[in-house]
């Protein structure tokens, strides 16, 4: 099942109040906004729209990259907390760190000013 914007907003504040001290000081170390785009494009564009002007994404339902970042409290802390785990409607993809922190810059990064 897709995760509605309400989840994502949920998701965004449970974990910038829940996670462990460590795994805060991991998430806080900079990204590269370019890595994780090309990461994005490879592992994660069949489901999400990633890129920059993609506003809906291939699948139903699936917030793209974009919408992720313009969540309310979304941060790269929070981002980067997230994929440490397998996400319950996304397959079991588990990112390494450097990838987390990567993919998380970058979707920070869409944003809106």
């Amino acid at each position: 099942m897709p995760m509605t914007h309400r989840q994502l907003v949920a998701i965004a504040f449970g974990l910038g109040v829940a996670a462990s001290p460590a795994a805060m000081a991991q998430a806080l170390e900079a990204g590269d906004t370019s890595k994780g785009r090309m990461f994005a494009q490879e592992a994660c564009a069949q489901c999400h729209g990633v890129l920059p002007d993609e506003v809906v994404s291939p699948r139903f339902n699936v917030a793209s990259f974009k919408r992720i970042a313009n969540t309310p409290g979304m941060t790269q802390q929070a981002l980067s907390i997230w994929l440490t785990t397998s996400h319950p409607t996304m397959p079991n993809f588990i990112l390494e760190l450097e990838d987390r922190r990567n993919v998380a810059a970058y979707i920070v990064s869409l944003k809106d000013k």
